[in-house]
């Protein structure tokens, strides 16, 4: 486990994880949304972000990389094997850093690895900034940022949804499918009126050093249970800080919700 840094973060970097062989929407990245495929909308977004260095698409598609770079995005291509958007960009964490600090020796204490998922079509650039805020308006530099949202009555219990579970101070204590804490001895149709439920947005901001630890990382069995990739992170005993944020990104996992997302635009 990494340790508080006292220092500032220099350089922002978006990684942006992406592959073809999605087990439940294949090929989604590629999808068409208003004209544009996914991946290409997810990119563009992201450039838009004030404070942050650069944009990586990270990939095992030459496909995607073809595309990606005729759009003016570096890429960096990673082993078919990655198991999540986390381990992607971690597989080629150096290479991401040498491309924020460009002609000077990379510092990963001092650099921010934004994560933001391929399926995110809507991405808000300036979530993005605020993320690289955090890094910065904090006297110790966090391990990990993530943003969360005030979930409404109709999500709290809806699998598809994860939840955050926060302590007083913000810090996320688990991530999960089910509705967490659980008010005993209410309805659950209910429990809603008691506590505030916090939604995951789904995109990271790692300390530099803490993405080139990631391979050093126990396998989580809780990981495997709930198959959320931060709760490896939890189990090795990294610090998830939080911020609220106002609604959240839709990501596209179904079929339904890219149809959602060609509603939208």
């Amino acid at each position: 486990m990494a340790e508080s840094i006292c220092a500032s973060i220099e350089k922002a970097v978006v990684a942006v994880p992406a592959r073809l062989q999605s087990s439940r929407l294949p090929n989604k990245v590629l999808a068409d949304i208003g004209g544009k495929p996914m991946i290409q909308r997810v990119l563009q977004r992201c450039r838009q972000a004030s404070d942050v260095d650069v944009v990586v698409l990270c990939t095992d598609s030459d496909q995607l990389q073809r595309l990606a770079e005729g759009w003016g995005f570096p890429v960096l291509m990673t082993s078919a094997d990655c198991s999540s958007g986390s381990e992607r960009i971690a597989s080629v964490a150096d290479a991401l850093m040498a491309l924020a600090w460009v002609d000077q020796p990379a510092e990963p204490e001092r650099t921010a690895v934004i994560n933001v998922q391929g399926d995110q079509p809507f991405i808000d650039p300036a979530v993005i900034d605020a993320m690289v805020a955090e890094f910065q308006k904090r006297k110790s530099l966090p391990e990990v940022v993530t943003p969360v949202y005030s979930l409404s009555e109709e999500t709290v219990h809806n699998p598809n949804v994860v939840k955050t579970l926060l302590a007083h101070d913000g810090r996320a204590l688990y991530f999960s499918r089910s509705a967490i804490p659980h008010v005993r001895d209410v309805d659950p149709a209910d429990w809603h009126h008691h506590t505030t439920y916090w939604g995951h947005v789904g995109m990271y901001g790692f300390r530099g050093d803490v993405l080139e630890a990631w391979d050093q990382l126990p396998q989580s069995p809780l990981e495997d249970l709930e198959r959320l990739e931060q709760l490896r992170l939890i189990e090795a005993g990294y610090t998830i800080a939080t911020f609220p944020v106002q609604g959240t990104s839709l990501s596209v996992d179904t079929a339904e919700q890219l149809e959602q997302a060609r509603a939208m635009v």
